[in-house]
């Protein structure tokens, strides 16, 4: 059972790097996990998992409950080179509905059900037989008298006819798949003309003068326990399968696609079962309409979020088996009891650190050095207010693994990680950015840690522009971005807003448009409060 484990869309480093770190940490308990992330990662992140030599999660875009995460039917199959009696006798003691029909790859080729297996034996081809020399044997349960494996194609005669009969009439050619019983007149005239194949019923020794004659003449002659009547029966079954599979306008579904497009194409079919494939057509098994009634969900595990408006598109639809976060309680509900850490820490990687030390397991040099840096970004390297003595005591246990420079690592991180060279506006303000419903207002606030704020200010128009056309696309009452200078310790706003003096009230600055708030660094702890209570306050 694999185990998703993601942060927020958006992904900033502390997410990032928690969900590698708990992943690590829950495999070591031996479950099965995998981090991911919801979006591209900002340049600190893309530092730190370079300078640590660790492979970036994949993008994940939904988690959609999807065929591949349905019980559905794995059955067995045969091979386009067997029998319809074979493929009859395999449903028949499997107890199977639909038979899938495979290529030498594994590759679905056709589908055959009872119905046309039955349908073969009232409408079918009887006189018409392709299939391979070994086939019949063992379909039949005959013995080779002479004559090797090879493919066998003809037109079957039973013979009940006077050898003249034969022979004025041209009842038998080249062509002749012959039934017979110890018509030995009938024999010889069938091995001097060269048929394709002799089958002699009922068990019938034959004349070794006959075998002989028919080794020279290279002519295949089998016998069979079964009569003549019996043998005329089974002999049509022993046609290769794909005679009479299905293999145009089948409807299959693939691994890979969504549930509610299985539902919505089942409601107008009726068939019971669906083929499964995977990638390049390989056959995975059968889905049917009781699979999709009570399906299995994707798992799931949330850290630095616990709200549906930051987390990955379709996770209704996912079992939520625990979250870790530091933020507040958002609007995230379950339909079962789950493991929920919320700490008021400055970073979730602060938490996951102590969940190693709680579980007694072992840090490595790499995940010490994730974890390190997720606590250096997200409290600004503990200057932040929403930093606490717990964070600063666990990058200074997790620096007893590393024996780093800290402070030059911690400057040389956000040098790289604030850099924007070749970012574009959109890029800049959805660098971190994040909803909220406050009180019923849609907010959006999107951060921006920079060393170089002139290159901001220099497009501060245009920054505007984008920002107003946001905020009027997605309907939000208030869009603030934050500019927050390391140095200086503190943020500069950029905003839009439908609520009057709302920016002025929290902040308690003037409205100008770029307006520096000292000591203004946390979206958590200072600036969703600030414009909860301005919210409050103007009513």
């Amino acid at each position: 059972m694999l185990i998703y484990i993601f942060g927020h869309k958006n992904p900033d480093t502390d997410s990032v790097m928690s969900a590698i770190a708990l992943s690590k940490l829950k495999n070591q308990l031996r479950l099965n996990t995998t981090p991911f992330i919801l979006g591209e990662i900002n340049k600190e992140t893309e530092f730190i998992l370079e300078y640590f030599n660790i492979e970036k999660p994949r993008v994940l875009d939904n988690v959609k409950t999807q065929i591949k995460d349905l019980n559905y039917d794995e059955v067995p199959s045969i091979s386009t080179s067997q029998t319809i009696l074979k493929g009859y006798r395999m449903m028949d003691s499997k107890d199977i509905r639909t038979l899938s029909i495979l290529d030498e790859k594994g590759r679905l080729s056709g589908i055959v059900t009872m119905k046309d297996i039955a349908m073969s034996s009232i409408k079918g081809d009887f006189y018409y037989l392709k299939t391979d020399f070994k086939s019949i044997i063992e379909d039949l349960g005959g013995k080779i008298l002479t004559g090797e494996d090879r493919e066998v194609k003809g037109r079957i005669s039973v013979i009940s006819y006077y050898p003249d009969t034969i022979k004025e009439e041209k009842i038998l050619n080249e062509n002749s798949i012959v039934i017979v019983g110890d018509r030995y007149d009938v024999i010889e005239y069938s091995i001097d003309i060269g048929v394709e194949l002799i089958i002699i019923s009922g068990g019938r020794k034959l004349p070794s003068k006959y075998i002989n004659k028919a080794k020279d003449k290279n002519i295949s002659i089998i016998t069979v326990e079964t009569d003549t009547y019996t043998t005329s029966k089974l002999i049509n079954q022993c046609n290769y399968i794909t005679s009479i599979m299905r293999n145009e306008d089948i409807i299959k579904f693939h691994e890979e696609d969504y549930l509610d497009d299985v539902r919505e194409i089942m409601a107008t079919n009726r068939h019971s079962n669906y083929p499964v494939v995977g990638d390049e057509n390989r056959f995975l098994g059968f889905i049917g309409r009781r699979h999709i009634l009570n399906p299995n969900r994707k798992n799931v595990i949330l850290v630095d979020h616990n709200e549906y408006g930051q987390s990955i598109n379709g996770l209704e639809e996912a079992n939520i088996l625990e979250i870790v976060d530091h933020h507040k309680i958002g609007d995230i509900s379950t339909n079962t009891p789950i493991s929920f850490r919320n700490t008021p820490v400055g970073s979730t990687c602060t938490i996951v650190f102590n969940m190693f030390n709680e579980f007694n397991v072992d840090l490595d040099i790499k995940t010490a050095g994730i974890l390190i840096s997720g606590i250096i970004s997200d409290t600004l390297y503990l200057k932040s207010p929403t930093t606490t003595e717990i964070d600063k005591r666990a990058v200074k246990e997790l620096n007893k693994i590393l024996n780093m420079d800290i402070d030059k690592y911690a400057m040389n991180m956000f040098k790289e990680g604030t850099s924007l060279e070749g970012q574009s506006i959109e890029d800049i303000v959805f660098k971190d950015f994040k909803d909220f419903n406050l009180y019923g207002n849609k907010v959006g606030v999107g951060q921006v840690f920079t060393l170089d704020i002139d290159k901001i200010f220099s497009r501060k128009d245009e920054f505007l522009e984008f920002i107003s056309t946001i905020h009027n696309n997605r309907g939000y009452s208030l869009t603030l971005i934050l500019i927050t200078d390391i140095l200086k310790e503190g943020s500069y706003l950029l905003y839009s807003s439908d609520i009057n003096n709302l920016i002025s009230t929290a902040f308690e600055v003037s409205k100008e448009q770029g307006v520096f708030v000292e000591g203004i660094v946390s979206r958590k702890k200072q600036i969703i409060p600030r414009i909860i209570e301005a919210i409050n306050i103007l009513g």
